[in-house]
């Protein structure tokens, strides 16, 4: 498989008054998505509530998501479990559906045994088994558990560990990593607030939430950094800071979801507990896209 680069969004899943899952507004979706610039898209990923899905579930999307867009873009599948077992049987599954790559997030109920050797044998072990290539997912803000850059150093030289999604925020780690790592292994940012640093310092891609909402200004930035339109890129990223927070961790996946109808995607509603978006917070977000001169409904 060719290097994965550019920009995913970590598709929404829209859900039902009823928790079930609007079939018919993620196919809706994939058909708008697919006529963005993004490289392609991440199935179940954090903010596709993938925590919320079951096995059969997570599989029937990566189904529909391969389905619903063009051969050109790229499918990448969140398959981290908790087990080792469940994460490899997921993951061949995925495959099987049509994921392109696998998304692998760290167990992290049992925390403290998450050690740096029981992380290496864990994705090294689901990098041997896996069909497809699999990028590390290092998300401590949910998991609390990080992936250190000295691991990510040694997991990048296994012959089927791709690259890394990196969603800590800390812009020193993240450049020891591609500091340590050959140049063909993919170093994303996992958040629109640091795309401009790690793009500069050498990473060649984002999977960010905030691409759900404005997909396209999202590779506006990433282009204007690879160009090294210093002004350009320094501009879009501080416009997005905004934005990027209220989708993220001051809104949340109710806020996320809340921007994609304003902006004509299907966002539908979170899956409980996860509550959806109050119309304070609603107001808060037209209001900083209007700033950003986004069109709202």
């Amino acid at each position: 498989m060719k290097r994965i680069t550019g920009i995913f969004a970590p598709v929404a899943t829209p859900f039902t008054k009823d928790g079930e899952i609007d079939w018919g507004a993620y196919a809706e979706n994939m058909a708008s998505y697919d006529k963005t610039r993004l490289s392609g898209l991440v199935s179940l990923g954090s903010n596709g509530e993938f925590t919320m899905l079951s096995f059969e579930e997570k599989v029937a999307l990566v189904t529909a998501t391969r389905k619903g867009l063009s051969s050109g873009k790229t499918v990448i599948a969140g398959t981290g479990c908790e087990s080792l077992r469940e994460t490899i049987a997921l993951t061949k599954a995925c495959a099987d559906a049509g994921a392109d790559a696998a998304l692998v997030v760290t167990p992290n109920y049992y925390k403290k045994d998450m050690t740096d050797a029981a992380l290496e044998k864990f994705f090294s072990m689901v990098a041997d088994a896996s069909p497809i290539p699999v990028m590390l997912y290092n998300m401590p803000g949910n998991s609390g558990v990080n992936i250190p850059s000295a691991l990510t150093i040694r997991l990048s030289k296994h012959q089927n560990v791709t690259g890394i999604k990196d969603s800590g925020g800390n812009i020193v780690q993240i450049a020891e990593v591609l500091a340590g790592v050959d140049e063909s292994f993919s170093v994303f940012a996992g958040s629109g607030s640091f795309l401009m640093a790690t793009t500069l310092l050498g990473g060649v891609g984002g999977t960010l939430a905030l691409a759900n909402v404005v997909p396209d200004r999202c590779v506006d930035l990433y282009e204007a950094c690879v160009a090294r339109d210093i002004d350009k890129a320094r501009k879009l990223q501080l416009d997005l800071m905004a934005l990027n927070a209220a989708v993220t961790a001051k809104f949340g996946i109710g806020g996320m979801k809340a921007a994609m109808e304003m902006v004509g995607y299907r966002g539908g509603l979170p899956r409980l507990p996860i509550l959806p978006a109050t119309d304070e917070t609603k107001k808060a977000i037209r209001a900083i896209l209007e700033r950003l001169g986004v069109a709202v409904r």
